[in-house]
């Protein structure tokens, strides 16, 4: 039995799609960078006030920091 579908040949890949998570990446990039700039600005009595060290700072910015 045949199936007749209306959908183009490569459906689900398109521009926007590409565009989208291209944006995506960049703005979670971007979030990265802002947070390792500000929590670097902290003094080391700061970080420590929120219970973190300066090897904390990449953890937190990529979002892989556990406690």
């Amino acid at each position: 039995m045949a199936t007749i579908t209306n959908r183009p040949l490569g459906a689900g890949f398109s521009a926007i799609t590409l565009i989208s998570g291209l944006a995506g990446r960049i703005h979670a990039w971007n979030d990265a960078r802002v947070t390792r700039a500000s929590l670097s600005r902290l003094s080391d009595r700061e970080l420590d006030d929120l219970g973190l060290v300066r090897g904390d700072i990449d953890d937190i910015a990529a979002g892989t920091y556990r406690r």
